[in-house]
């Protein structure tokens, strides 16, 4: 039950948002976790802020998942996100922010994991 939420300082085009989660999808199995259950957000033109400077072209990226993620999955789930976000939307690593948070209660369907 994984949870992607993208928040990017650009605009982007549906195909790009596309393009995102459909390299998310594939990375998610870095963090042991099907894409079948994956749920991506992508909010873009946000403000973001760095160093007291706007970001016109950075993102936060928040990683939401069932269970408590390894140390090790987190470092290469980051380097995945990031790799994705330089290529595909030429945002360069140093602009991007990776929070991982494992959660103990998750419901869907009516019902908790």
């Amino acid at each position: 039950m994984p949870f992607i939420d993208c928040k990017i300082s650009a605009k982007l085009t549906d195909e790009k948002k596309e393009i995102v989660k459909s390299e998310l999808g594939k990375s998610i199995a870095l963090m042991h976790k099907p894409e079948s259950y994956l749920m991506v957000g992508i909010i873009d033109n946000y403000d973001l802020y760095f160093a007291g400077k706007k970001l016109e072209n950075g993102a936060y990226v928040g990683v939401k998942l069932f269970g408590s993620p390894s140390s090790g999955d987190c470092e290469r789930m980051t380097a995945a996100i990031c790799g994705i976000l330089k290529d595909k939307l030429s945002i360069v690593p140093s602009s991007v922010y990776v929070t991982y948070q494992g959660i103990s209660d998750w419901g869907w369907n009516g019902g908790n994991f």
